[in-house]
């Protein structure tokens, strides 16, 4: 780890029983003061000037429920680093997934940062963190732990008014569409078509992904053998896409669009890798299927580079990684002004408001990691039958998830 921002110092010691507030609680969009009310104005009047006086984390470790590959990686379980931030008695949740070193940023170089700002000034707080990791490399693990700590805190701003945080950023659009994502390569042909099934046939959700590139792309024949088997299990009027997480060559990538277009698959997620800006460009160029990539850019200038490369068809961001909410808003506008459509990438629940408030959304990622995790650790997840989520249509405020401090415990590992 690089050196300590100026002034940073450690909040919390990270042990905390619980993170995150249930929905239904004192701050509830049905408890929020009625006008007319003296005592109810006053407090409102505090929480406007409430800074934030406590920063914890937790590090929570998932099992997956089988050993998982994408066409770069396998893994066996998933890390989630939570973080929980306080102010005015009400409580804040943001979390990421990636390292657990992210917790020790969090308390080592951003908690004393965030501590005793105003609450309701989240990009001046996302400022002065990306300001204090300087010197610790702000592309990386102290992307997620910044983006960790934004999520909390406009979900603790939200909270403090009584708002859904989609109405307090504003709303676009009362659905946010999803697609099903995994079909990893490690798993034998039943249980990628049952997995496929179980989105469109059980869910209603019209659009499915699925791994490619296996094994650095050493594996083509199968790649394009389950394309065909993906296309079969879920009929013509489904949208496939697949995702080769880097792992083609261009002339590579460029041959798997030929099936990939022959099936009727319409996007292409990292089919070389995402830091070949001009492989992917070359690649777009030549291929019919729309081109993407995003997930991991973890500074707004990357976005730029990679939109002015005339890299992809539809941008990819993660608000778990390029500075949480307040920067994917700014990576929004940034793909909006080039013509261009956003797609969230994995952690659906803490994309869903943010998504709901920009025009230019395509969709977001309901990864089968990611959703497993957040429904059995966390209250208030959301429903995508149908293929759209609805955050906010309770009521909630914040984006209205709570962990489930006695579920989650069992998997805690920091």
């Amino acid at each position: 780890m690089g050196g300590r921002g100026t002034g940073s110092r450690p909040v919390a010691d990270g042990r905390d029983s619980a993170v995150g507030e249930p929905a239904g609680g004192p701050e509830t969009a049905a408890g929020w003061p009625a006008d007319g009310s003296a005592a109810a104005s006053r407090e409102a009047d505090a929480s406007l000037d409430a800074v934030v006086d406590a920063v914890h984390t937790a590090v929570y470790t998932v099992p997956t429920d089988s050993p998982e590959a994408d066409g770069t990686l396998t893994w066996d379980a998933t890390t989630l680093v939570a973080v929980r931030v306080q102010a005015a008695g009400r409580t804040g949740l943001g979390w990421t997934y990636g390292s657990p070193a992210a917790a020790a940023v969090v308390r080592d170089q951003l908690a004393g940062v965030v501590t005793g700002r105003p609450v309701l000034d989240v990009p001046a707080a996302n400022e002065a963190m990306t300001r204090a990791v300087r010197n610790s490399a702000r592309p990386g693990i102290a992307g997620h732990a910044i983006s960790a700590v934004d999520i909390a805190l406009w979900d603790l701003k939200a909270r403090l008014l009584g708002l859904p945080l989609v109405r307090l950023l504003g709303a676009a659009r009362r659905e946010v569409p999803v697609y099903g994502s995994g079909g990893f390569t490690s798993y034998d042909d039943a249980r990628l078509e049952r997995q496929l099934r179980g989105w469109t046939q059980e869910q209603g959700i019209p659009r499915v992904k699925i791994k490619v590139g296996e094994s650095w792309g050493a594996a083509e024949a199968r790649d394009r053998e389950r394309i065909s088997r993906a296309r079969r299990a879920v009929g013509g009027g489904v949208e496939l896409y697949v995702d080769a997480n880097g792992g083609y060559t261009r002339k590579q990538a460029v041959r798997i669009a030929r099936h990939l277009d022959a099936e009727g698959a319409t996007w292409f997620e990292e089919p070389v890798s995402s830091d070949d800006l001009t492989g992917l460009a070359e690649v777009r160029a030549a291929v019919p299927v729309e081109v993407t990539a995003g997930e991991y850019g973890y500074t707004l200038p990357y976005f730029r580079q990679m939109l002015a490369a005339g890299a992809v068809d539809c941008l990819q961001a993660d608000v778990t990684r390029c500075g949480g909410i307040t920067v994917w808003l700014r990576a929004a506008a940034l793909a909006e002004a080039h013509g261009m459509q956003i797609s969230g990438h994995c952690a659906p629940h803490l994309h869903a408001h943010a998504a709901a408030s920009v025009p230019n959304l395509r969709h977001l990622e309901w990864f089968h990691d990611h959703v497993a995790i957040e429904n059995r650790l966390f209250t208030g997840a959301l429903d995508p039958a149908g293929g759209t989520i609805r955050p906010g249509a309770d009521g909630s405020p914040g984006h209205g998830l709570a962990l489930r401090a006695e579920a989650a415990e069992p998997y805690r590992s920091g």
